[in-house]
């Protein structure tokens, strides 16, 4: 099932036969797409081998594609659990065309930018050029230390600060010491949000410092770039696809992105980021389908041999009364698991039995069982007072590999 119904995407098929044809042209790929035939339909696309993240880079090392107008910005994600990805944006990060779909800002906001411009992490750079389309005054602040949070929002809240921007991680941390310091941002009525699924101890925290603020979402990656955006209006996990941006549900509510921008650098055709999702009609109203993102279908990760759902260990520590957000954190020597912890970021006061956990996620789990039978003590649950974060993002990853030497 795709996102656009055929009569929608008709007239912008031929962005993807040019995407095949350059697909073609890379020596790695053209044996598995010189037999498809020519797109003329939506289910031609669909009979389309998929393209993973090693192809993706492949081609982009092959292509090294130019902006017509204004400069090429190389932009790379991921390498904490797998190889980094590469993504290609013009000058303007195609924000014209999202604007144009969706408006949270507007000429009377001043706007807080903290996605940290990390290195070669585009979210800072796409999120400033949507407020430059919106004419609104910018506080491009970017990565904050721990001893600053105080002092900065006293700046929010004295600047009269209305709207600001991060991964949900890094706006869990300013909303989270804003609350534990009673402090309130009381202007602030926007929150705009990018990288991550929306976080419910976030929700909360948000509502007792900024009563009036409410969130507004864009889902997409590096390579794809924005997808889809959503409102006050909408769930958190629901968005509506932008009409450039063709996406498809497949086997296992796997989801595959084809990119209908004639501008677009990157050669998005048929792109498998491991998101699953599914199609529905959001409770907004607005007509059209939309897309629910139902998350991550690549969080099995090998553990001695054996399988381990992180996103199911990760839920399970969650529903700890206390615990805000949970981490799986796996040490390897020479690729073999060493040990497994599981890092609980409890709320403010609350007091969690980690032995009591560790004992019942042993139990309940075959694979930290089976694989843990001898040396159960390698197997560990403990409270932290942060997760293991991305410097460069600002993310907080549910999974974090170490290599010990």
């Amino acid at each position: 099932m795709f996102s656009l119904t055929p009569e929608a995407a008709e007239s912008r098929l031929p962005v993807a036969r040019r995407t095949l044809e350059r697909l073609r042209q890379v020596p790695e790929l053209a044996p598995r797409y010189r037999d498809s035939q020519d797109i003329r339909t939506l289910d031609d696309i669909a009979a389309l081998p998929p393209l993973l993240k090693d192809d993706l880079n492949a081609a982009l090392a092959h292509l090294r594609p130019r902006a017509e107008n204004g400069a090429t910005w190389l932009f790379q994600s991921g390498g904490s659990t797998g190889a980094p990805k590469l993504g290609h944006a013009p000058t303007g990060f195609y924000m014209a065309g999202v604007h144009a779909h969706w408006q949270p800002l507007d000429r009377d906001d001043v706007f807080v930018n903290a996605w940290g411009a990390g290195r070669m992490w585009g979210a800072h750079f796409l999120a400033a050029a949507l407020a430059d389309l919106s004419g609104c005054q910018v506080i491009a602040l970017g990565s904050v230390t721990k001893d600053e949070y105080a002092e900065w929002l006293a700046f929010f809240a004295a600047r009269e600060v209305t709207a600001i921007g991060g991964t949900p991680s890094v706006l869990g941390l300013w909303f989270a010491r804003a609350r534990a310091a009673g402090l309130e941002l009381p202007d602030l009525r926007k929150v705009l949000w990018l990288g991550e699924a929306w976080q419910p101890q976030l929700e909360e925290d948000m509502a007792a410092v900024a009563p009036e603020a409410r969130r507004w979402g864009m889902f997409g990656s590096t390579e794809t770039w924005v997808v889809g955006t959503n409102t006050p209006h909408c769930p958190a996990d629901t968005f509506h696809t932008l009409p450039h941006q063709l996406v498809h549900v497949g086997e296992d509510r796997l989801l595959d992105f084809t990119a209908l921008d004639p501008e677009m650098l990157n050669p998005v055709l048929r792109y498998r980021t491991g998101d699953a999702g599914r199609l529905v009609e959001c409770p907004c109203g607005r007509p059209g389908r939309a897309l629910r993102v139902l998350g991550r279908r690549d969080s099995v990760v090998q553990v001695r041999g054996l399988g381990l759902h992180v996103d199911e260990v990760i839920a399970r520590a969650e529903r700890e009364t206390g615990v805000s957000r949970a981490q799986v954190v796996i040490s390897e020597t020479g690729g073999r698991a060493g040990s497994v912890e599981v890092l609980l970021l409890t709320a403010p006061g609350a007091t969690v039995d980690a032995e009591r956990l560790r004992k019942e996620l042993l139990t309940e789990t075959f694979t930290l069982s089976t694989a843990f039978q001898h040396d159960p003590e390698n197997f560990r649950v403990r409270p932290v007072a942060d997760l293991i974060g991305n410097d460069r993002t600002g993310k907080t990853s549910g999974l974090v590999v170490l290599e010990e030497r």
